[in-house]
């Protein structure tokens, strides 16, 4: 859209200049002085003003400030018959986009309006993006209604906005990152950067440099200054995820740098200063290890100044109807797949699972039923053959100890392991199938 708005008492004038901008495939709206020009801001969505300077209610300088102040994403070019410096400097003090001189500057209204247009778009590019981002990284965005991850969410909250050490507790993949980037953007801190780095991805040379970074020469193969994952935080947000399984000298590396605030890169001589939240989060338990001499007890109560343990998806079954709707709608528009939902059997199914590998492992088993889809509606079929076919519990008809147990679990893990492929199941179990699916009648498999 390329709306103009022209605010000229000089109707001949007004109409003339209107002709020449639809002409180049404006759309053109006009008024005849301040209050009818703010009139028509208030009805319609205008990308760029073209106001006169001097007009029967007003002057365009000061009415520049006031759409500047009710309109921030337009852009506003004066026009004046008598152009002087002080007009010209208060106009762009007042957020005008440009001041220029009727008459002599004509051929500069049309280029002079493109490149306001391109303003306003990239303005509005910005402002998509900063929107989706929120929307994206904000405590909304946390599915679930569950008393267990309200609960977390609540705290989370609580803490946002106070610039304090935070410690996220809980299993692997029950959205430990997703919460510290909600934390951060919540934050003071949500217009800087927001950094992660996983601790146990690294050997100890590799962490090392990595969080500290290091200076050229500093040794074999440092051919130029690296800058560390503490130094790109300045100023916003550091997760350190896993921070369980980081080495115990570098942990006393980190615990001066919290104390301190300040630190020096390998091959340097001059201390860094740096300025940043840190936001850490273990599946292990910390007490424990520190008890047990695997981590530092000063790391551990710098670290633990605010602790929000997360629920294992198990805990949470209330929640795992609006996380598989939500995973579908993912990954049918990542597939271009027409599927809408999934089956009342699916989802009990899902509902009745032992999720070890929490929310994680619901996405991953979505997205490959997705995949495999035919149809608009995710039926069991398409679910992994362990979670068709839940292992016996003890004390049903089947003793867990007894060789038939055995039997049943080591064909179901075999048929999992096929995607339910009978004729390979089989063969990888080296028997007929007939025999096989004499079995699988016998198990109710």
């Amino acid at each position: 859209m390329k709306t103009i708005l022209i605010i000229d008492d000089e109707e001949k004038l007004r109409t003339l200049l209107g002709r020449i901008l639809e002409s180049e495939g404006f759309d053109v709206l006009q008024a005849g002085n301040c209050k009818s020009g703010l009139k028509v801001l208030e009805n319609h969505e205008v990308q760029v003003v073209l106001s006169d300077v001097k007009l029967p209610d007003g002057n365009g300088v000061e009415l520049a400030g006031k759409i500047k102040t009710l309109h921030p994403d337009l852009e506003i070019i004066l026009l004046t018959a008598y152009g002087n410096i002080a007009d010209g400097v208060q106009a762009m003090k007042n957020g005008a986009f440009d001041y220029i001189v009727k008459g002599d500057d004509n051929e500069k209204i049309i280029p002079l309006l493109y490149r306001a247009l391109e303003k306003v778009q990239l303005k509005k590019k910005v402002s998509d993006l900063e929107k989706r981002v929120n929307e994206k990284f904000s405590f909304e965005a946390i599915i679930g209604k569950s008393k267990a991850i309200q609960q977390a969410k609540d705290l989370a909250k609580k803490v946002a906005p106070i610039d304090t050490n935070v410690l996220l507790t809980g299993e692997t993949g029950t959205g430990k990152e997703v919460f510290a980037q909600g934390i951060h953007q919540g934050s003071n801190r949500s217009g800087k950067s927001f950094v992660s780095l996983n601790c146990s991805s690294f050997t100890k040379d590799m962490l090392e440099s990595e969080l500290f970074g290091y200076k050229q020469g500093a040794f074999t193969g440092a051919h130029k200054d690296k800058k560390g994952l503490l130094e790109e935080a300045n100023g916003g947000t550091l997760l350190l995820d896993e921070i369980g399984e980081m080495p115990l000298e570098l942990q006393a590396k980190l615990l001066r740098v919290l104390e301190t605030s300040e630190f020096i890169k390998l091959g340097d001589t001059k201390p860094t200063k740096v300025n940043f939240r840190l936001i850490a989060a273990t599946n292990r338990d910390l007490k424990k290890e520190y008890e047990e001499n695997h981590f530092r007890s000063d790391l551990y109560f710098r670290l633990n100044v605010f602790e929000i343990h997360l629920p294992p998806l198990r805990e949470r079954i209330k929640d795992i109807e609006p996380l598989t709707e939500y995973f579908v709608r993912q990954f049918a528009d990542k597939t271009n797949k027409k599927v809408k939902g999934v089956s009342p059997e699916f989802l009990e199914k899902l509902e009745k699972y032992h999720w070890t590998g929490n929310i994680r492992e619901l996405k991953n088993i979505i997205e490959r039923a997705v995949i495999l889809a035919d149809e608009e509606i995710l039926t069991v079929g398409l679910l992994p053959f362990d979670i068709q076919q839940p292992a016996q519990e003890p004390g049903s008809t089947l003793s867990a100890f007894s060789m038939a147990s055995v039997e049943k679990l080591h064909i179901q893990k075999v048929m999992n392991y096929t995607r339910g492929n009978k004729a390979e199941t089989a063969r990888l179990l080296e028997i007929g199938i007939a025999t096989l699916y004499r079995k699988l009648e016998e198990f109710g498999i």
